[in-house]
């Protein structure tokens, strides 16, 4: 049985290009756990293996792999860079033990830099920070790093010197170890140690007391022997930076070029040296069944627990759930999953090797797990052991910021929203909604990119086409004034006629307060068996309205009077009668167009605020107020739905993906005059 202290679960993270899933595959070649180097470049990768990733060579979903290296075993997690893919990185992020944070060394630090780093912190994750292609023309190691300190407070500290860029990078100088460590030519990973070149000791021996210095300061009895000796032993460096970055206080700068495989074994060397087993994380904590806080720590005497975070659509498969084991172990063919108050069976217990899977007899803590075709599990679910049961908090999807109206391109709808419903298991910030005003079909997700590739996957998994058009705006009609009005229905045509009178007052609500229907009728002017007739009628007549056609809200309608007749007089005459007064008297009741109104959160560094209340008001939006952190202003603002359509797209090209934002609705307004024209001109093109 492998033991819990010699497991290592890390993420990495890294903005879209920074060289991540290159560097897995460099990390799996040189541990032997694969025997070729892949490239993403030209799709041989296997870590990005959907053919939606290789169209694009970016990552889209988060992939999963492990390897062995010097007696540990290293289960990592290969996340999406993009913003359209955030989630992917979120959930991966709550579930490891610490990251490796990879930077450009050409490229630099950019605006998705700065939301992962927010999830570093976020969970307090130890952290290595990798500068990648360092063999790239005008790769440049010390500003990258003078950007990762400007930036970050991360207590980032350079632990690997490169020797030489682009292509002359040929080795690290160990900053703790004082050597230097030289790369075989033949791509291998392998090095060999040497003397510190001469015009990098200056350098390297500043970067020393440097560590030292950071180190030292991590430490109480460390920092005393600093500054009373001026230095620590080799022994007191290497104990206290273990420690330091397994407590998240400082984050060691690593040089690597992944593509030519150099610098990954000094990589792999300190991921199983500096970076933390689970059993020296935090324990998780979750509720029993009382209510009441329970903790669960990384031991193989604790009770078994576990959280679904990534679900995966198989055609043939069926359900592949991927859960992070917190807890205890597993073996067997059962568990209890706490979420949905039920026991679940399954066949073989995986791990997962890119898009292979490698069958395995149990699970301990740290591990990351795979099991097929699961009839009630989803994505954030707690599993555990039903002897000693535990719920985890759920997992929290990024909100969606964009929707299209959806539709089948050949017509086969059924089978379109099945594979939908199936997509919505893998991807839990993809939602599917109808609107009831338009009869559309809406699909939302977190940018235009998110739902394309979402259209892409459908059709290779499931042979279905979806076809995405820009939603309509469910405008509503109102009245301003207040009217009063007769309507009747009067029919003779032999045999029974139909008879039916009312007179009603009509006039607003408050804004929101929706329809009323006051029955003010004095004696038997109208039965009382006729009267809800009278209302049905208005009701229904509101749904299609005066001006363009949509529906009336917001009316209050008063029954004052009436009359009828004892034969020909019924329920059916009644209601004609209440539809007719009401066609009748808004026309004459001041009819407006009503917009609904967003309320926007958006989320933006300092730089880019003025770009962004410039824009909102040219969205015809009203800033509400504003909120300062320590790295971002939130605006807030109320504005018509129908100027943020695509506003995800537009805020991150004005912003340089700097920004980011949620949107709810908020309420009803007035259309401006110069507006209500279009619309209802293209309304009624429209009929």
């Amino acid at each position: 049985m492998q033991d819990v202290q010699q497991i290592r679960n890390t993420v990495i993270l890294g903005h879209g290009n920074s060289g991540k899933t290159t560097l897995a595959e460099a990390l799996l070649f040189t541990a032997g756990a694969i025997n070729r180097l892949g490239k993403v470049d030209d799709g041989s990768s296997v870590m990005d293996f959907e053919p939606e990733e290789t169209k694009r060579q970016v990552s889209i979903s988060t992939g999963f792999n492990h390897l062995s290296w010097k007696k540990n075993e290293v289960f990592f997690s290969d996340t999406p860079g993009d913003d359209n893919f955030i989630n992917e990185t979120q959930f991966a992020a709550q579930v490891a033990d610490s990251a490796i944070l990879t930077v450009g060394a050409v490229l630099g630090v950019r605006s998705q830099t700065e939301r992962f780093v927010d999830f570093v912190q976020d969970r307090n994750l130890p952290c290595l920070i990798c500068i990648t292609k360092m063999d790239r023309e005008r790769a440049n190691f010390n500003k990258t790093v003078d950007e990762i300190k400007e930036n970050f407070d991360l207590n980032p500290v350079v632990l690997y010197l490169p020797i030489g860029a682009e292509d002359k990078f040929e080795g690290v100088v160990d900053v703790a170890g004082n050597t230097a460590w030289f790369f075989d030519a033949d791509g291998s990973g392998k090095v060999t140690s040497g003397d510190i070149p001469a015009d990098l000791k200056d350098e390297a021996e500043s970067l020393r007391e440097t560590l030292m210095e950071y180190v030292a300061e991590t430490d109480d009895d460390l920092i005393e022997k600093f500054l009373e000796e001026g230095e620590l032993t080799s022994d007191e460096l290497t104990e206290g930076l273990t420690a330091a970055v397994r407590g998240a206080k400082i984050a060691p700068i690593c040089a690597v070029a992944a593509l030519n495989n150099a610098g990954t074994a000094a990589m792999l060397d300190t991921i199983v040296q500096l970076l933390p087993s689970p059993d020296q994380r935090p324990a998780m904590v979750g509720m029993d069944p009382q209510g009441e806080l329970a903790e669960r720590h990384a031991s193989l005497a604790e009770p078994f627990s576990a959280q679904v975070f990534k679900t995966m659509a198989d055609p043939f498969a069926g359900r592949l759930t991927i859960f992070r084991v917190y807890s205890g172990s597993l073996s067997g063919d059962s568990f209890y999953n706490s979420t949905k108050e039920t026991s679940e069976r399954f066949g073989q217990l995986f791990i997962m090797e890119g898009k292979e899977q490698k069958q395995i007899e149990q699970a301990i803590p740290g591990m990351i797990v795979a099991v097929a075709k699961l009839k009630e599990t989803v994505t954030g679910d707690t599993l555990c052991d039903e002897k000693a049961p535990i719920l985890y908090d759920a997992l929290e999807p990024m909100p969606p910021v964009i929707s299209y109206a959806v539709s089948a391109k050949k017509g086969d709808e059924e089978k379109l929203f099945s594979s939908i419903t199936r997509m919505l298991d893998e991807d839990l910030t993809l939602q599917l909604t109808r609107e009831l005003q338009t009869h559309e079909v809406l699909i939302s997700g977190v940018g235009q990119v998110h739902l394309e590739a979402v259209g892409e996957k459908m059709k290779r998994k499931f042979g279905v086409e979806m076809e995405l058009r820009l939603p309509k705006v469910p405008y509503r009609e109102t009245l301003k004034a207040s009217v009063t009005v007769q309507g009747k229905h009067k029919k003779q045509s032999g045999g029974r006629g139909q008879y039916g009178d009312c007179t009603i007052e009509l006039g607003p609500q408050p804004r929101g307060e929706g329809f009323a229907f006051v029955d003010s009728i004095v004696g038997g002017v109208i039965p009382q068996q006729y009267r809800p007739a009278v209302e049905k009628g208005i009701v229904e007549a509101m749904e299609k309205g005066v001006i363009a056609g949509y529906p009336f809200v917001d009316v209050k309608v008063n029954l004052i009077d009436g009359s009828f007749h004892n034969v020909d007089s019924s329920e059916m005459a009644f209601k004609i009668a209440g539809s007719l007064a009401f066609k009748k008297g808004v026309v004459d009741a001041s009819p407006v167009l009503l917009e609904p109104i967003l309320e926007l959160e958006v989320r933006v560094d300092k730089e880019h605020v003025g770009d962004v209340m410039g824009d909102l008001n040219s969205r015809r939006g009203k800033v509400l107020g504003m909120d300062a952190t320590d790295k971002y202003e939130i605006v807030r603002a109320h504005v018509p739905q129908s100027e943020v359509l695509l506003y995800a797209p537009d805020l991150t090209s004005m912003t340089g993906g700097r920004g980011a934002f949620t949107i709810t609705f908020s309420h009803y307004e007035e259309v401006p005059a110069h507006l209500a024209e279009k619309i209802i001109e293209r309304a009624q093109s429209e009929e």
